[in-house]
Formats: structure tokens, sequence, C-alpha cells
């Protein structure tokens, strides 16, 4: 079996002597421990060396991938048989050899304990080369693997980003400071004019061209200045109630009107050298967020890589982490978006919309980072970032104009979108709950006795049956007496005519039913009815008359009209 040892300086290949020795793996690095034990287990075969730094680099980064170089070829096709097996490290190199030169090809743990083993002694193995070139060569090649990892893709450097969008940021503030300075300076000598020109370029450039407010009526400012403007300037400068200034004041103040316009040139040219950048690194990025935010958010997170690392809610409060671990301390409500905001998209929405917006431009965003970060296209793809873009148009128009897709179901069917409104339900109100007199209406039953209820109804209603009734048998014996007696027949013979005939017709259609149901009836009235007589009889026997009482007499007389015995004898008193 042989071995393949990749090092700095070159290829070598070793031949295993021993075979049994790989068996116990625990006591390998014993046999190692001498080179004359070392010699006895392995024997160099043969060793290729590198020409310069640049084969080394070269062979190092196939390796890397798992790739075979041309002088690894070279090494396999003139020194390894197709009947070998060949040891190897890394299992995708063995694959790769396999499939080429059709050589079988070992790589497990006992392959890594032996290449560790013969590393330990690789200077002894080694005839003809000093211990001082290896150590050379070893750290040319990590210099140069180290530089060419970096200038491996020179476009997508994105530190050249974050410093360009802090120091965009520095010029900002340092323009503002100078021209608050430069108005403040020369307002002392020509105030109208602020309040004349908002613009600052405009001011600066007026200033420098201008000099004192007396020149104003010999220079001419139609090149920075419209004819409108220029009239009001002109005639300001003849009434105005500034200071009088020297020739040395207005010069310093012209050379710092120079040190603004130069600054405010380089920035420009910053700016437009930041969106060629942003669009080389992170082209789906800049097209969601812009080249101003989408920068922040890189510098913000430090990279490209670990803004792709990022999810979708860290995305959404990036530069938002203050207020965010302030309302968690606090227990307040947490923010909904951080440098974000500043995104047109999040921008143009209303105030109820931006959260839900930020959130799923946060989520298109993410998206688009990984694809910037980990795609393999060499190309500027920008096909992820503008259909995102459309889609998310799409869904802040649905948003505004109140209506939404359906989460659940088709994706094409819409929601109905109903505007809430109070319902209101208009009840009257209803003279008869006035009445405090139990009612003795039955319910009538769907049974066809609608039409023949008529009559025992509006009886029942007009003269209600004492509270000691009898049975019907009885009272149709009481009637016959009635009718045979002689003064009692005179005296009450309409009343008992009228009841004879009442009592006849209620026995006729009387049902189990609605004898039940008249006892249940009688035993709720009674109680009520009972209450009330009692009430006015305590009131009459400790001579307390109330009010109300007097108001609400016509009720108590209406009850006790149709109860006999002894209160008959209250009914007299009211």
């Amino acid at each position: 079996m042989l071995v393949l040892f990749e090092t700095s300086a070159g290829y070598a290949i070793f031949k295993l002597l021993d075979e049994k020795k790989l068996k116990n793996v625990s006591d390998l690095y014993s046999h190692f421990e001498s080179p004359e034990a070392t010699s006895k287990i392995i024997k160099l075969k043969h060793f290729q060396k590198f020409d310069d730094t640049t084969e080394a680099l070269a062979s190092a980064a196939s390796l890397i991938e798992g790739k075979l170089c041309k002088s690894l070829k070279k090494v396999i096709k003139s020194h390894v048989n197709s009947s070998d097996s060949l040891m190897v490290a890394d299992p995708k190199l063995g694959a790769a050899i396999k499939e080429k030169f059709n050589i079988s090809c070992v790589s497990s743990s006992s392959a890594a304990d032996l290449l560790r083993c013969i590393r330990s002694q690789f200077e002894n193995l080694l005839v003809g080369l000093p211990k001082k070139d290896l150590t050379a060569m070893s750290l040319g090649l990590a210099h140069s693997l180290s530089r060419y990892k970096l200038k491996f893709s020179p476009d997508k450097i994105d530190t050249m980003i974050v410093q360009a969008i802090g120091l965009l940021d520095e010029l900002d503030k340092e323009v503002n400071n100078y021209i608050m300075r430069c108005r403040e300076w020369y307002g002392w000598h020509f105030p109208e004019l602020g309040k004349i020109l908002t613009d600052n370029l405009e001011y600066v450039k007026t200033i420098k061209t201008l000099g004192m407010r007396e020149n104003a009526k010999s220079i001419d400012l139609s090149s920075i200045l419209s004819p409108a403007l220029e009239d009001q300037v002109k005639t300001a400068a003849e009434i105005s109630m500034g200071t009088e200034i020297a020739e040395d004041d207005i010069q310093h103040i012209v050379q710092m009107c120079d040190e603004i316009l130069d600054i405010s040139t380089y920035r420009s040219s910053l700016s437009d050298y930041l969106k060629s950048r942003m669009m080389a690194v992170a082209p789906n990025v800049t097209v969601l967020l812009g080249d101003l935010v989408g920068a922040r958010m890189l510098a913000q997170g430090g990279s490209l890589v670990n803004v792709a690392k990022m999810p979708a809610s860290t995305i959404q409060l990036c530069g938002a982490e203050k207020a965010l671990f302030r309302a968690l301390k606090k227990k307040h409500d947490t923010p909904k978006y951080g440098l974000i905001y500043h995104s047109s998209l999040v921008g143009r929405a209303t105030a109820k919309v931006k959260g839900r917006m930020s959130r799923m431009l946060a989520a298109k965003v993410a998206l688009a980072a990984r694809f910037d970060a980990f795609g393999e296209s060499e190309t500027i793809n920008l096909d992820l970032g503008t259909n995102h873009l459309a889609s998310l148009e799409y869904k802040l128009r649905l948003m505004e104009e109140g209506s939404m897709t359906r989460i659940s179901g088709t994706a094409k069917a819409k929601a109905k979108f109903e505007k809430y409104q109070v319902k209101r339900e208009i009840v009257q109100y209803s003279a008869a709950a006035d009445s405090t007199i139990p009612s003795n209406k039955r319910k009538i039953e769907d049974t066809g006795i609608k039409e023949e209820y008529s009559e025992t109804a509006t009886l029942k209603e007009i003269k209600p049956e004492p509270e000691d009734q009898q049975p019907p048998k009885k009272k149709k014996k009481k009637n016959k007496d009635q009718t045979n007696g002689g003064d009692k027949s005179v005296n009450n013979g309409a009343d008992i005519s009228v009841k004879s005939e009442q009592e006849s017709i209620l026995t006729e259609e009387q049902t189990p039913k609605s004898k039940k149901k008249k006892k249940k009836r009688e035993l709720q009235e009674e109680p009520v009815e009972e209450l009330i007589v009692g009430m006015y009889n305590i009131l009459l026997y400790k001579n307390i008359i109330i009010e109300y009482i007097f108001r609400e007499r016509c009720i108590i007389k209406y009850i006790l009209c149709f109860r006999g015995g002894e209160n008959i004898v209250a009914r007299n008193k009211i």
C-alpha cells in the first residue's frame, strides 16, 4: 500500500512496509518515536518538489477544493500503478483520483493517524532538504494562500463599503457644521440673504461671488440664481441692516465657502462610488433597500456575510438595539423597525401599515443578502431583488386599499373585506309593561282550537273564577239547585245564568293539560295578591298612609274585587 503525503515543499509518496501495525491504532505512535523505528514501518518512494511559490499555491488551492492539479497528476501517473492501493487524507481527493486513474483509494481514521505520525518524523524521512528551507516554504505558502483568498474576488470586498458609508456620514456632519458657521458669520453683514436663499449651496456660491453686499449692483448672479431671486437679493442688499466688516473678514469667509464647495463635490463623487460598489457587492439588497440604507445595514452588521447569517427579525431591528433593550428592560412595547425605516417602501406606507411592511421587507432582504453573499453566479443578477420588490409593492397597495390575499386556501382568491359597522337595534317601549297585574291568558297551541277559543277567552278575562273552585260535577249540581230554588233564583237569576253558561263552555273544552296549567298559574298568582293585601292591612293597622298607595289604590281595588270573604272588607275601607 502506498501513502500520499502533501507538504508545502511538494508531494511525497511513501510505501507502507507493515500493514499489520494499522490494526492497533492506539499503539501506532510508539513505532514513530525514533527514525530507526519509523524506517521499519514506512519508506520514502518518491518526492516531487515544487518549482516556485505559484505552483505551491495552485496545488494548495486545488487540494482545498478536492481537485487534482497538474503536478499531482504527473506524480500519480508516473509513480502509482493501477494495481496499487493509495492512502489519502481527504476523501474528496480520493474520489477524484479513483475517477481519473481508476486507482483504489483509502481514507479512514487509521489513515489520518498514520499521516499524523509521518508528519512528526517528516524531516528525518526526507533526505536532502534542510529544516530552514522547509520552514521558509511553509511560511511563504501560508502568506500567499491568505492573500489569494482575500484577492479571490476583489469586487466582493465589502469592507470598502463600510469605510465609504462611514466617511459619507462624517462628511455630511462636517458640511452641516461649516454651513451653519458660514450663515452665522456672514449673517452679521447681510442677514436678509439667509431668509431669501434657503438652499445651502446657492447661499455659499452667492457669498463667494458677491463678497461685500455693496457689490450686489455691479455683479451678475444669473449663473447661480434665478431672475426673481437675483432681484430680491439686490433689493435687500440696498436696504440691509447688517454691520460693516473688513476685507480680511470677507476673505476668510470666502475661503470657508471654498472648503464647503470642495467637500460637497467630494461627497457627490463618494456617493457615486458607493452606488457602484453596492451594485457590485450586494445588488439585490440595493434594489430592495437602496444604496445608502443597504450600505448602513452592511456597516451595522460588519460584512455582507454577517448580514446574510442574520434572521429576518434581527434585520428588521438592526440599528434600534438601544431602543429594543430599553423596551425589554422597562417592559414597554418593542420597536417595529430600525435602519429599514428609511427605505422607500416603508417610507411610502401609512402609519398603520409601517410595522407589517417592515416585517415583510426584512424577510425579503434576508433572502436577498444570502443570495448575494453565497450565490455562485459571477455576473450581477437582479432578478431576485426585482421580483421581491414588485411583490412587496403589490402587497403594500393591497394593504393600503384595505384588502389582503387569503392566508389559507388559494393564494389567488381575495378575502372579503367589510368595514365594521355598529348594529343598533331600536326597541320600542310597550305601555302594557306598566301594569303589575299578572295575566291569566292561556297560551294558544296550534292544534286547531284557535277559532273556538275566542268566546272562552273573553269570558275568562271578564270574570275569572273565585279562589275556592269546585269540580265541574259539583258545580253542575249547584247550578241545578240554584235553578230549582225559590228566593235564590229570584235574587241572583242573572248572575247564575251567566255563570252556568260560562262553566258549561269551560267544562266542555277543558283538557287535563289546561287544568294543570291553570293550577300552576293560580299557585303563582296567589302569593302576589296576598302580599299586596297583607301590606295594605299592615299599613292601616299602624296608621301609616303613604302617598303612592293612594296613587295606586285603583290597582289594589281591582285585585281585591275578585276575592271574596275577608278581602271585601278591605276593599270597602279603601
